[in-house]
Order: C-alpha cells, then sequence, then structure tokens
C-alpha cells in the first residue's frame, strides 16, 4: 500500500466549555454566605500547523478523527475551571483545506498552507458556562442554578496536498522521468520499462555548483500524463494538481519515438492536457528534455520537432547520462529568474 496520500477528509472538533459551579459559602464564622459558584473554563481550539515532518496525509485515511481538551467545570470559592487544551495538528506544507461534504476538491476553499509554521483556526473551542456567583443581584440573593459550557465547533474538512516544487516533470508514462530524476538528485523512484511505473509523486533535490556557491533545486516527479487524463484518464490526472506551484515545468518527450509514437504529437498531447486541468499552467516557464537522444531515430525526430514546436529543447540521455550538466544548468538559470523575480516583487497589500 502507497505511503503517499496527497487526498484525505479530517474531522475536528474543538473542546467543550466546562459548566460553571453552583456554590454557597460555607464558613462557620460566615453568617448567610452568598453564591461563590466559579465559571467554567473553554474548551480548546483546533489548529492545522504546516509542518516539514509531515509529508503525506497518510495519517488521516484512518485516522481522521482530532479532538481538542475540554474545559474544565467552576468549583466553589469563584475558583475558574482550567482551559481546554488546544490541539496542533500537523499537516504538510501545500495542504489545501476545503469545506468538507464528503466530496473531494469540490468545496471552497478556505486556507491554503503553503508555509512552514502557517496555522489556521479549524475549530474554536466552546465558552465555559458562568457559576451561580455571576447572577446574584439585589433580586436574586441566592441564585442555585448555573449555565452549562458550550460545546465546541465540530466540522468535516477536506484536505488536499500539492507539493511545493521548484521543476515540475511532466511526460507520458516510459518517457523518462522517473530515470532523469533518479540521475540528478537522491530520489530512487521505481524505474521499468512499462507504463505507469510512477504511482504517486516523488522529489528529489537536485544540487548545482561547486562547493561554497551550491544552490538547491526541488524537483517533483508527476505520474505520466495520458491523452484524456484532464478528463480523469490514466493515473496522472489524480496528480496534476501537483504542479501548479512549481516555477518551471520541464516537460520530458521521448524523442526516440518507441512504439511508433511521433514525438511531436506526444508534445502537443500534454500541452492540451495542461491546458484542459487548468489554462494558467501555460502561462508558466516550459523547458523540454530531448529524451533518449543516444537511440538512432531520435536525431530526426527531433529536427521535424523543432520545425513543428519552437520550443527550447535540451538534448539528453537519461541512460547513457549524457546533456545531464547543461539541464541542470539551465534549470539553475530559470528558476533562479523566477526566484529572483519573486524576491523583487511587491508584497501584496493585506
Amino acid at each position: 500500500m502507497s505511503g503517499f496520500v496527497d487526498e484525505a477528509q479530517v474531522h475536528v472538533k474543538a473542546g467543550d466549555g466546562g459548566a460553571g459551579a453552583v456554590s454557597f459559602r460555607r464558613e462557620a464564622h460566615v453568617a448567610r454566605g452568598g453564591p461563590d459558584g466559579g465559571d467554567g473554563g473553554r474548551g480548546g481550539d483546533v489548529w492545522l500547523v504546516a509542518s516539514h515532518n509531515a509529508t503525506s496525509l497518510l495519517g488521516f485515511r484512518d485516522h481522521p478523527h482530532r479532538r481538542a481538551g475540554d474545559g474544565r467545570h467552576g468549583q466553589g470559592k469563584r475558583r475558574r475551571g482550567g482551559t481546554g487544551a488546544d490541539l496542533e495538528v500537523p499537516v504538510p506544507v501545500g495542504t489545501v483545506v476545503r469545506a468538507g461534504g464528503g466530496r473531494h476538491g469540490y468545496g471552497e476553499v478556505l486556507a491554503d498552507l503553503d508555509g512552514a509554521g502557517q496555522r489556521w483556526l479549524a475549530a474554536h473551542g466552546g465558552r465555559g458556562g458562568r457559576g451561580n456567583a455571576r447572577f446574584l443581584n439585589n433580586r436574586r440573593r441566592a441564585p442555585a442554578f448555573a449555565e452549562q459550557g458550550e460545546p465546541g465547533e465540530e466540522r468535516w474538512f477536506d484536505l488536499e496536498l500539492r507539493l511545493l516544487a521548484d521543476v515540475a516533470l511532466v511526460g507520458l508514462p516510459n518517457a523518462g522521468k522517473s530515470t532523469l530524476i533518479s540521475r540528478v538528485s537522491a530520489a530512487r523512484p521505481k524505474v521499468a520499462d512499462y507504463p505507469f511505473t510512477t504511482l504517486e509523486p516523488h522529489l528529489g533535490v537536485v544540487r548545482v555548483g561547486g562547493a561554497g556557491s551550491e544552490t538547491e533545486l526541488v524537483v517533483a516527479d508527476v505520474p505520466g500524463l495520458v491523452e484524456g487524463a484532464a478528463e480523469g484518464r490514466g493515473l496522472g490526472h489524480r496528480f496534476l494538481r501537483h504542479v501548479e506551484r512549481c516555477a518551471l515545468l520541464l516537460v520530458i518527450v521521448d524523442m526516440a519515438g518507441v512504439d511508433g509514437r511521433d514525438p511531436a504529437d506526444d508534445y502537443r498531447h500534454l500541452v492540451s492536457e495542461l491546458k484542459l486541468y487548468d489554462p494558467a499552467l501555460l502561462r508558466k516557464p516550459r523547458l523540454v528534455a530531448a529524451n533518449k537522444m543516444d537511440l538512432a531515430a531520435a536525431a530526426g525526430n527531433l529536427a521535424r520537432f523543432r520545425r513543428r514546436h519552437r520550443v527550447d529543447a535540451v538534448e539528453i540521455s537519461c541512460l547513457a547520462g549524457t546533456g545531464l550538466d547543461r539541464l541542470k544548468k539551465e534549470l539553475l538559470k530559470r528558476v533562479g529568474m523566477h526566484r529572483r523575480k519573486e524576491k523583487d516583487s511587491p508584497a501584496p497589500v493585506s
């Protein structure tokens, strides 16, 4: 069973407020002791907190319920009940919270926890009830009642994880995405010569440059897209959300045309699926990696590809390891431009 889960539901229940106390002073030296019941404590809140220590939503699949502590009841001598313990629920950085209802992805977006340490209040704790001392007045000298605490909020939410990466690898099954990420990073995804080897996204860290000037890029290997993926065919449609946050799309094209495929048609299908899923994806910077250039048919296919699609293409062979240094430098240059642009952009006005 896979350890990566990018959709889940969570049920949060904030703590109930404690009840107020009904109490009267009973001391030998105090005649006609009045009411002295204290208030109940407030229930604890439930917070969702983005954490790098959480890498998947797997923990919510079998155990979706999370509950904060209840407030304690009030006591005599006007002693207030203790506040219930807040509950912080760690979720992976990049988690989107939607209004629940049992159908993933259709509810309103309530929070986008895309930075480590970001917190979102998922459920308010209930207010504590007032003790009978709070109801003393000139007309009511001995109130024999108190308030019950209010129940804490209780809600279902849909959680959706969108990976945070500098570069997203996009391609058809068997284009060489998993082999590429295994050659340029320490990630070790499953690699085989049959479709849909990648059943879940993988993140790899690519290091470019020498000691003292080394730069790191985070690369996401997304399961292969087939024609019709945006409508739900194949496996890749479930993971298209993971390319939304990246700075650069690296499109891997099998330039050898294995099984008689036309690389130019493959590229057109990929671009079409991205557009159908979200037209904004086509506005992202895009680079083509022409893979399997060590095979005989690749050179001719690449020439026809360039005539048909006027896009940047870096010639590589993941199997032979050729062209990978140039590809890494090109990725660094383009991601660096994006980072500088983001750094220079004015902060949004709140």
